[in-house]
């Protein structure tokens, strides 16, 4: 082995590649899935371009966003399927480890700066459990669990469990999405395209039609004041992430902190920090002065899997 790793974050628009050593990675390559047909051919493509002396002898450690059990993996969001055994053949790699996106994720917290995680609602310190949930192409979830010095993962499809209405406006919403889907999941209106579901709802309750509009069209509109149901789907989609985040708190235990990652909130972070997150985050009834003390905070690095996958424990 040559001591270097080859890692990938696999999501459900976006492949990034690195190669890391020693819990640092360089060399990022970042592309469109929709470029190749197979992991393995969007795998080997970043391999050729590497020198020889650093594509012999590599582990790999991979993240994809998908639940991860047995050798066979196929992605919730995505067409890609794959034996772990033959990619790790194919690619003459020493070793192959798989992890769901998010339990990389998760990795990642405890190698976070300061400079890297964003403070919203009021500072507060707390040690223990700690949730991360991250609306990006779909909505993943993990937890990772203090075990004496070290750290136990936790990857979860909490993104799947069944969204719950906090108020009549919200119940009116999912009665709509529920004539499109027999399960309305959390994913559904907490994502990409559930940005756009959350819009096209309002218009619907509005009675006008709908524009073809992608989800950073929603949030560009959102924030710039110029489309009163963007500005709507944009706090309903706040508020339905705090719900959602202060059920995951509660569930875990999570005194350590909420950590919100992915890339629809990473460019809006003070619209965000002024949204109704925080207030719907501890608007648990009884154990809202319980949630009161659990921070929460915004992921500002952009590739957290990365840096998770740099510093996975691996077997080689």
């Amino acid at each position: 082995m040559n001591g270097l790793r080859l890692i990938a974050d696999i999501g459900g628009t976006n492949a990034r590649f690195a190669l890391a050593r020693d819990g640092r990675y360089s060399r990022l390559s970042s592309v469109e899935d929709g470029r190749y047909d197979t992991l393995h051919d969007a795998l080997a493509d970043y391999l050729t371009v590497l020198p020889v002396e650093e594509r012999s002898g590599l582990a790999a450690a991979i993240a994809i966003a998908a639940p991860v059990a047995g050798d066979q993996i196929t992605m919730t969001n995505k067409t890609w399927s794959f034996s772990v055994e033959e990619l790790k053949r194919s690619l003459n790699l020493v070793s192959l480890t798989v992890v769901n996106d998010f339990a990389a994720t998760a990795q990642a917290i405890p190698h976070l700066a300061e400079s890297e995680r964003f403070v919203v609602g009021l500072p507060t310190s707390g040690k223990g459990n700690i949730g991360i949930v991250g609306p990006g192409t779909g909505l993943g979830m993990s937890a990772l669990i203090p075990h004496g010095a070290d750290w136990v993962l936790v990857a979860g499809e909490g993104g799947h469990a069944t969204l719950a209405a906090s108020t009549e406006e919200e119940f009116a919403i999912l009665q709509i999405l529920r004539k499109r889907w027999t399960h309305v999941s959390a994913e559904r209106v907490l994502s990409g395209a559930g940005l756009v579901n959350l819009y096209e709802v309002l218009c619907s309750i509005e009675g006008v039609e709908p524009l073809m509009l992608t989800p950073a069209d929603v949030t560009r509109r959102a924030l710039h004041g110029s489309d009163n149901n963007c500005i709507k789907a944009f706090e309903y989609f706040c508020g339905f992430l705090g719900s959602v985040a202060g059920d995951l708190a509660l569930t875990i235990g999570a005194f350590g902190g909420i950590y919100i990652a992915g890339g629809i909130l990473l460019r809006f972070k003070e619209a965000f920090a002024t949204s109704s997150f925080r207030q719907r985050f501890e608007s648990k009834g009884r154990f809202s002065e319980m949630l009161e003390r659990i921070p929460t905070y915004l992921i500002l690095d952009e590739s957290p899997a990365l840096t998770g996958l740099a510093n996975l424990p691996i077997n080689t």
